[in-house]
């Protein structure tokens, strides 16, 4: 099924529509999981659910035109990091309608600070984790593998092209920087447990 899906990958990047409509119809169910995985730490009343996740992840992987797939694991990485964005532009798009509507001003001083920020923990997870990207890409890359992909040690080392031990030791070094950065948060799920 892995080498089907890829060439069906490939017959989309040159224009085949039909490629894309049996594509979707393969990778219907593991898309629905994947944005399940997503929705889980999302809070309580959301209004986008899982289903409507999937369809805003399709439309934006429909104007993807110029992207060249490697294989279905590059797909679902795709489609993840598709998803996280749709709920951060959704935090964020919530958090701009708050403002203004009867909120009390942030001090510029409070605004800086975690405990302070009105975007949202989404938006604070987000955000860790772009630092930890500009930090150390590869510890980000395992941290969006095991809790945006949901893909265990052994998928995410063969992902990676690394050894399971080296994935361990970054999700253990990972965890710890994100956990320090988030830390004012108590109110916050931790992804990093669900993972």
């Amino acid at each position: 099924m892995t080498t089907h899906i890829t060439r069906l990958l490939h017959e989309w990047s040159t224009g085949d529509e039909e490629a894309l409509k049996i594509l979707m119809a393969l990778v219907h169910r593991e898309l629905r999981q994947l944005a399940r995985l997503h929705m889980r730490s999302e809070r309580h009343g959301h209004t986008l659910q899982a289903t409507a996740l999937v369809s805003e992840a399709y439309l934006r992987l429909l104007e993807l035109k110029q992207i060249q797939w490697e294989d279905r694991a590059h797909f679902f990485a795709v489609a993840a990091r598709l998803m996280r964005r749709i709920l951060v532009d959704a935090a964020r798009a919530r958090d701009s309608q708050k403002r203004g509507l009867g909120v009390e001003p942030v001090p510029l001083d409070q605004a800086e600070s975690k405990e302070g920020h009105p975007a949202g923990d989404l938006l604070w997870v987000d955000e860790a984790l772009r630092r930890l990207q500009a930090f150390d890409p590869r510890k980000a890359r395992v941290v969006e593998l095991r809790v945006f992909m949901g893909l265990s040690v052994e998928e995410a080392a063969a992902e990676l092209g690394v050894s399971e031990e080296t994935v361990k030791r970054d999700w253990r070094l990972a965890k710890a920087w994100l956990k320090h950065e988030l830390e004012p948060l108590p109110h916050q799920a931790d992804p990093l447990k669900q993972a």
